[in-house]
């Protein structure tokens, strides 16, 4: 018997959990769920969209599954995702795309997965607000210490990248390789411009990549924006991409529109001893409790979710139930039929039907 912490988000996520927790329990894996909020619903009354005893529970458990939280643009409290995995030191966000049968899609031949560093860059929080006391010395300190101008109008972020950051996720790269079959990593950088950020990232990764020298594993590097050029060239010649941050961010978003879209791009956020596994799209409030939204994404997570308990039997029977349903496009949501206006497309809660029958 597994406890997980089991967070429903907000917006579609509640059903789309609903979704997710019925098919796994349908695998016959034996797990108790710990439910707990997080997200705009309870922060008024919480007075924190993260409180506490998520965090506690999720330390107790050690794993956890949870679904999209919304997180204002531009005002408003700061990403809960962030926050967790700031928090817990969830290190390492690993998002795989892979093509499925039946998916809408230009590039069958796509399969890679995206190790992106999840606590550093400028994904830090490390923010100045322009016009403040504040900006303003940390603009003059610059200024002081560079020789170079910036604008007295300026907002400031700063992007720290640290030897031991850049190397534990280097590591994390290549022993998700050859534990799963991989054949390559790539560090992705902007180490051309940015030379003692992304140059430090790109420094660390090549003297890691020596240690796995006899690994079988190949290594190479790509400069950022010549690597999104290059993945929807040719995405068959990639397989495993290391990244700092931001631009994991990025480009795992681009990975997964080579295969259909977030709606079939699962993810999950991985530490020493705490994983914390969650689909990659957002919460789509406009659409809550419509049942329409695709639980693939989820469901796929909680694949993930059962490889990292050990659980592979289960997580292999899980995704091809899923992909299976996808193939046969019967009983699929809206986004996966051939028109979006398919009288044929069922709910979120219809399609998890599907895949649990052919579970059975």
């Amino acid at each position: 018997m597994y406890t997980i912490t089991l967070i429903p988000g907000d917006g579609t996520g509640p059903e789309l959990v609903e979704a997710m927790r019925r098919c796994v329990e349908a695998t016959g894996v034996a797990i108790e769920w710990d439910v707990h909020h997080a997200g705009m619903e309870v922060l008024e009354e919480a007075g924190t969209p993260l409180p506490e005893s998520v965090l506690d529970s999720i330390r107790a458990n050690k794993v956890a599954i949870k679904g999209p939280i919304t997180t204002p643009v531009g005002t408003g409290f700061r990403s809960v995702n962030v926050a967790l995995r700031k928090t817990l030191d969830l290190y390492a966000c690993l998002r795989p795309s892979k093509y499925y049968d039946g998916v809408k899609s230009r590039y069958p031949e796509a399969d890679l997965v995206v190790v992106r560093e999840n606590t550093e860059d400028v994904y830090a929080g490390i923010e100045f607000e322009r016009g403040t006391e504040e900006c303003a010395e940390i603009i003059g300190e610059i200024e002081r210490l560079s020789g170079e101008s910036i604008r007295p109008d300026s907002g400031i972020s700063i992007k720290p990248i640290s030897v031991s950051a850049s190397e534990r996720i280097v590591r994390f790269a290549f022993d998700y390789a050859i534990a799963n079959g991989r054949s390559k990593v790539t560090a992705v950088h902007k180490a051309n411009i940015q030379k003692f950020s992304d140059g430090l990232f790109l420094h660390v990764a090549r003297e890691v990549a020596e240690d796995y020298a006899d690994s079988g594993i190949e290594f190479e590097d790509r400069i950022v924006d010549n690597m999104c050029m290059q993945l929807v060239q040719k995405p068959d010649l990639y397989d495993v991409l290391v990244l700092p941050n931001l631009y994991g961010d990025i480009v795992s978003d681009l990975c997964c529109g080579l295969v259909g879209g977030l709606g079939v791009a699962p993810g999950a956020n991985i530490g020493e001893e705490i994983a914390v596994f969650e689909p990659t799209h957002g919460s789509a409030p406009r659409y809550a409790g419509q049942n329409k939204v695709n639980p693939t994404a989820t469901i796929l997570s909680a694949v993930m979710m059962l490889h990292h308990l050990g659980e592979h039997d289960a997580g292999h029977r899980l995704e091809r139930a899923t992909a299976a349903v996808i193939a046969e496009g019967d009983q699929v949501t809206y986004d996966l039929k051939p028109t979006r206006d398919d009288p044929g497309a069922v709910g979120t809660s219809e399609m998890a039907d599907a895949i649990i029958a052919r579970l059975q």
